[in-house]
Order: C-alpha cells, then sequence, then structure tokens
C-alpha cells in the first residue's frame, strides 16, 4: 500500500527527529531476511536502545538532510534499513554486527558517525567503543593508577627492610 503524502512528511518528520539527536547510524541491506527474522532483529534493537526504520532512500534522503547524517546520502542505494544509535555510539553497530553474525542476508552498506561517513568494514570499528559503563570505568583505572603507585612506593621500603631483616635473622639462627 503506497504512503500519502502526509503520511509520507510524518515519516520524514520523525527519522529526522531522530536523526537530529542521535550519535551514529548503520544503513545495511536487508534483502533476503524473514519477517521472523527482521521481528527479532527489531526487537535486539529496541532493548539496546537502537532506533531501527526502513525508509525508501528517496525519504530517507529528506530525513537526513540538515543532520550529521546527510553524508549517509550517497550511499542509500538499494533496500535499506536504519539503525540510530540514541546514547551509545556503538550501539548500533553492536546490534548489526552480532545479527549479521547468525544471518548473512543483513548485510552493512555504510556507517556514520560525527557526520563522517565510513565503509562496511568499519563496522567492527564502531561496534568495539565501549559503552558509557565501560568508559567510566577506563576513566576510574586511569585515574586510581597513579595513586596505587603511590601507595606501592611508600610502602615498599618499610617491607624492603622487613625482608632484609628477615633474611639477616635466619642467616644468624642458621649460623
Amino acid at each position: 500500500m503506497a504512503l500519502r503524502l502526509a503520511d509520507k512528511q510524518a515519516l520524514v518528520a520523525e527519522v529526522n527527529e531522530i536523526a537530529a539527536t542521535s550519535e551514529s547510524a548503520v544503513a545495511a541491506e536487508y534483502r533476503g531476511l524473514s519477517v521472523e527474522q527482521m521481528t527479532a532483529f527489531r526487537a535486539k534493537a529496541r532493548s539496546e536502545g537502537v532506533y531501527v526504520r526502513v525508509v525508501k532512500n528517496t525519504l530517507a534522503r529528506r530525513a537526513i538532510e540538515g543532520t550529521d547524517f546527510a553524508c549517509l546520502a550517497e550511499a542509500l542505494k538499494g533496500p535499506l534499513l536504519l539503525a540510530f544509535s540514541r546514547n551509545d555510539p556503538g550501539a548500533a553497530a553492536r546490534v548489526v554486527k552480532e545479527f549479521a553474525k547468525d544471518n548473512e542476508n543483513l548485510a552493512t552498506r555504510a556507517v556514520a558517525i560525527g557526520g563522517m561517513l565510513y565503509g562496511a568494514e568499519d563496522l567492527n570499528r564502531l561496534a568495539s567503543l565501549p559503552n558509557l559503563d565501560q568508559a567510566r570505568s577506563m576513566l576510574l583505572g586511569v585515574l586510581q593508577a597513579p595513586y596505587g603507585k603511590l601507595v606501592r612506593a611508600l610502602a615498599e621500603p618499610p617491607a624492603m627492610l622487613a625482608r632484609v631483616l628477615g633474611a639477616r635473622g635466619d642467616a644468624g639462627s642458621a649460623a
């Protein structure tokens, strides 16, 4: 069933609003996926906070105009779905990568982040970005490392003295 003009305008506005507030986007070809597979993909994406939409390419080009994802316009060819990561830049890439492991019919065509267009080969790089909790834990580790080294450096002289006295006492009792 064809979309009416009002429906098309609403769809473009919805996708534009999502694209304007998203961190990254992945365009993937879904040709050959069954309805059950697409439903499972959408459910997984929804649980990860990823917005997935199948949009005609002409409408998608209009929807991403004026956003950081305008660079995707040249990659919109064929039956594509758009996956937008709202909070976590790597979420959409992780969902697409994980789902593509079991379903070879889902093929990444383009990746966009920060207004830059990347090829499908860069999906793994984007998917390997840490999420917010992982980034916080990495930052805490970096911040705590100097203090740990300081504590070990301050504790080492008394420990060395105790080892020397212990060795001296063992040597004296053996003689």
